[in-house]
């Protein structure tokens, strides 16, 4: 029986598939009887996505050929790329939720080391208030010492 499938090609991580028609008994990525296309899952830029020959496509489920669940996503994609779109967009769209949720996150813990900062500045202010109404009877100990030794220099000064 004809397999309409992927055969897996590229290096390690970066997979490029082969669509191709080929006997349902032989290995994955052995020898088939005809490529019908490719797939690139991990095309950026200006790269093509996927390629298929829509006739040979046909030709071959004419002739009886059944084809994988993942070749005929992939040949409904290709007959509609709004498919691709909407798959993206959503893509997008969830992407830009995390992103929006981590940014809230951010905000709420700086506005909270804001409050907290503020805290502690308003401690520090209480704190200096209360530590000069201590500290004046040090002065005044300071300027009564002065008057103190004003009489001993006079006697050295004898």
């Amino acid at each position: 029986m004809v397999k309409i499938r992927l055969a897996r090609g590229g290096a390690k991580k970066k997979p490029f598939y082969s669509i191709v028609a080929t006997d349902s008994r032989k290995r994955r990525d052995s020898g088939y009887i005809e490529r019908i296309g490719y797939f690139n899952p991990v095309a950026r830029g200006q790269e093509v996505r996927l390629q298929l020959e829509e006739d040979r496509l046909a030709y071959w489920i004419s002739q009886g050929a059944q084809i994988s669940d993942r070749v005929k996503q992939l040949a409904k994609e290709y007959k509609d790329p709004s498919i691709r779109e909407k798959y993206l967009a959503a893509k997008t769209a969830k992407k830009a939720a995390a992103e929006k949720a981590k940014l809230d996150a951010e905000a709420k813990a700086k506005a909270e080391l804001e409050a907290a900062a503020k805290a502690e500045a308003a401690e520090a202010a209480e704190a200096a208030e209360e530590a000069p109404a201590e500290e004046a009877p040090v002065e005044a100990a300071a300027e009564e010492a002065p008057e103190e030794e004003t009489p001993a220099e006079e006697k050295d000064a004898k």
